[in-house]
Formats: structure tokens, C-alpha cells, sequence
């Protein structure tokens, strides 16, 4: 019995441990594709306001993704109603054309720098929205159904 609660103990404190910099990490299902028009909100109340924290956006993709980069349109709401607007590129594939990203499947999770060394003025409610802006090139108009992004998220995360 000692023995059973001794490992449980050891495995608690080792899966709390893994991460140990992660203030915030949370998923939203985007279904079978992302709209263009189709925010993805994420509210959260900040931590701190003495820290630097990063922000991340986290995208999980599959094969049905057809391009070798991504752009985002990010909006932050601070609460005294300031909006921070941000356009954003990131690429997804290598030179070759594999994916970028951590997985062993045809899914894969990509941790994508948003903002480095951040600094929150109130610790009310904040709002981060994303929308994708994908376009084929030479195109004007924006993909309005991007297929293989199967997931968005939002993280903060302690800075060493």
C-alpha cells in the first residue's frame, strides 16, 4: 500500500513538473475548416503585471493544409480599450516542403512566438483574437475556407 502511494506521488510530480513555465494553454476547435471572417477569441486574466511573460499561438495542422506558411491577423484587447492589431507570418513547411511542428502523425502542433518578453499594465480581463489571412499568390481575396488547421491555441509562459 506505502508502495502504491509513494509511486502515485512520484507520477503527480512528475507530470505537474513537466511544464513548469506555462501559466496558460488553451484550444479551440476550428471544425472542418477556418473560416476567414471566423475569429478565434481567447479571454484570460493576466497573471502578473511586474513579470515579462511570452506569448505563443499554437496551430495544429494535417496534411489537408496546402501551404508552406501561415498568416495571422492577431487582435489584443487590453482593458481600457486599447486594441493592439498584429499581421503575422509564419512558415509551417521546410525548403523541402516537410512539416514544421511536433508530431508523429499526420497531425501536427506548432508553438509560434507571438510576443517576446511581454509586459501586462492590468491584470483585468484581456481578449487575444486570431484570424488566418491566408491567399494563393497573386490572389487579392483571402482563402475563405483554409482546410488543415484543425486546432488554435493561445499560451503564456513564464520567461527564464
Amino acid at each position: 500500500m506505502r508502495v502504491n502511494v509513494f509511486l502515485m506521488i512520484i507520477l503527480i510530480g512528475v507530470l505537474t513538473s513537466c511544464d513548469q513555465k506555462m501559466i496558460l494553454d488553451e484550444y479551440q476547435n476550428v471544425g472542418s475548416f477556418w473560416q476567414k471572417d471566423s475569429a478565434v477569441v481567447f479571454n484570460f486574466n493576466p497573471p502578473d503585471t511586474l513579470k515579462q511573460y511570452n506569448l505563443f499561438i499554437n496551430l495544429r495542422n494535417n496534411n489537408d493544409y496546402g501551404f508552406s506558411n501561415i498568416f495571422l491577423i492577431t487582435e489584443l484587447y487590453f482593458p481600457n480599450g486599447v486594441i493592439q492589431t498584429d499581421t503575422l507570418q509564419y512558415m509551417m513547411t521546410n525548403p523541402k516542403g516537410e512539416w514544421l511542428g511536433n508530431g508523429f502523425t499526420d497531425l501536427k502542433e506548432n508553438k509560434l512566438l507571438y510576443k517576446e518578453n511581454f509586459r501586462f499594465s492590468s491584470m483585468e480581463n484581456h481578449q487575444v483574437y486570431i484570424k488566418q489571412a491566408v491567399r494563393k499568390i497573386g490572389a487579392v481575396d483571402g482563402i475563405v475556407e483554409l482546410k488543415g488547421i484543425t486546432q488554435v491555441g493561445f499560451r503564456i509562459e513564464k520567461t527564464n
